[in-house]
C-alpha cells in the first residue's frame, strides 16, 4: 500500500509500506483523512519532539478518520462505516494508568509518534478500544477533528475557567482557535486572542474572541496594564511561556499546551515568580471522545470550518510545506490516502 514518509528534515516521499496486520482481533481500516498536526511539524521540521526522533523512514499521523474495512457485529461495527481512532493505547497497568491520568502512562503506544508508524497511509489496522463511533451524519472532517477537539477539552477542563473571568489565548492554530471556542462555551468574560499570522488572529474572532491582535505586547493595552486571569498558551515558541507570563495578572493561571521548537523554554524567572503565577502543562487528553462527539453533534462547535485544504497522498509534502510556512490561509490540512 501506499503511504507517506517523513525521511529526515524537510524530507518527505511517497512509497511502499506493509499492509497493516489485522491479527488479533485488530479492526482493518481505510484512512479517509488524516489532519497535519503540529507535532507532525516538529518532526518535518526538526527531525523529532524530545527523545522520539526520526531514526528511519517514518509514518506520521494521529489525527484521522477511516471507514471499516470489515463487518464486525461483536464490536457493533459495519463494513463502510466511518469512526474516529484514538491514537493513544495507555497499558492499563501503570500507577498513573491507575489514577485515571492515562494521558500520562509512560509506556503508551501512539500511533504516528516514533517509532509506531501513524496513518498517513491508505489502510490502518487498530485495537478495537481505539475504534470511535460517531453519528450516522458526521463528515470525514468533523470525525478527524475530534481528536484536536479532546486536546482542547483536556486543556480547558485542566484550565478550569471561571465564570465572567478575563483570558488570553496565545497562538491561533487549529488548538488555540478551539480552546477560543471552548472558553466562549465555559462563560468566560473577555476573550483576548494574538497571533503574529494575520489569518489566523482573524479566525480567531470567527471563533469568539473579543479583541484579537499580533503581539502579546497588545494585551497589557486591552486590560489596562492588570492582565487576565488566565492565559492558554499553544504556540510552537521558546517563548511561549515567557508571553504566557507577561500576558497573566498578578496571581493569574497559565496552561501551557504548545511545543515549543527546540524542545526548550525561554523564561525570565522573576517575572513568574514575583506574580505568583500558577502553572499547568497540558500533554494530549483522557477520556474526552464523549464529550467532543456531543458538541458537534450538538453544533455547539463548528469544527469544519478550521479544515481549509485538502491533500491527496501524493501531495503530502505540498501540505506540510503549506502549514509550515503558514501560507495560503492554512489553518488545517487534511490528507486523504485513498483519495
Amino acid at each position: 500500500m501506499q503511504a507517506l514518509f517523513i525521511n529526515g528534515i524537510r524530507d518527505i516521499s511517497i512509497g511502499t509500506a506493509p499492509e497493516p496486520d489485522a491479527g488479533n482481533a485488530r479492526v482493518p481500516i481505510a484512512v479517509a483523512g488524516v489532519g497535519v498536526c503540529g507535532s507532525d511539524l516538529h518532526y518535518y521540521l526538526e527531525g523529532g519532539i524530545s527523545s522520539q526522533t526520526i531514526a528511519a523512514p517514518f509514518v506520521p499521523g494521529h489525527e484521522f478518520a477511516g471507514h471499516v474495512l470489515e463487518d464486525r457485529p461483536e464490536l457493533g461495527l459495519r463494513r463502510g462505516e466511518l469512526v474516529a481512532v484514538d491514537p493513544a493505547t495507555p497499558c492499563g497497568h501503570c500507577e498513573w494508568c491507575h489514577r485515571g491520568e492515562i494521558n500520562l502512562c509512560p509506556n503508551t503506544v501512539f500511533m504516528g509518534a516514533p517509532p509506531y508508524p501513524g496513518a498517513m497511509a491508505e489502510r490502518i489496522a487498530v485495537d478495537p478500544a481505539q475504534v470511535i463511533k460517531v453519528p450516522q451524519d458526521f463528515t470525514v472532517d468533523e470525525t478527524m477533528m475530534l481528536e484536536p477537539l479532546g486536546v482542547a477539552i483536556h486543556a480547558i477542563d485542566l484550565a478550569k475557567p471561571r465564570l465572567l473571568e478575563s483570558v488570553a489565548v496565545i497562538g491561533c492554530g487549529p488548538i488555540g482557535l478551539l480552546m477560543i471556542a471552548l472558553a466562549r462555551l465555559s462563560g468566560v468574560g473577555k476573550i483576548y486572542a494574538v497571533d503574529p499570522v494575520a489569518y489566523r488572529a482573524e479566525a480567531a474572532g470567527i471563533e469568539g474572541a473579543d479583541m484579537t491582535g499580533a503581539d502579546r505586547s497588545e494585551i497589557a493595552g486591552w486590560t489596562n496594564g492588570r492582565g487576565v486571569d488566565l492565559v492558554l498558551e499553544a504556540t510552537n515558541a521558546p517563548t511561549g511561556f515567557q508571553h504566557a507570563a507577561e500576558a497573566a495578572r498578578i496571581g493569574g493561571r497559565i496552561v501551557l499546551v504548545g511545543i515549543p521548537e527546540g524542545d526548550s523554554y525561554t523564561l525570565v524567572a522573576g517575572l513568574a515568580r514575583r506574580k505568583g503565577l500558577s502553572v499547568k502543562f497540558s500533554r494530549r487528553m483522557g477520556h474526552v471522545y464523549p464529550r467532543a462527539i456531543d458538541l458537534v453533534a450538538g453544533k455547539r462547535l463548528n469544527v469544519g470550518r478550521i479544515v481549509t485544504h485538502h491533500f491527496s497522498l501524493a501531495d503530502g509534502a505540498t501540505a506540510f510545506e503549506l502549514q509550515a510556512a503558514c501560507a495560503d490561509g492554512a489553518l488545517k490540512s487534511l490528507i486523504l490516502p485513498n483519495g
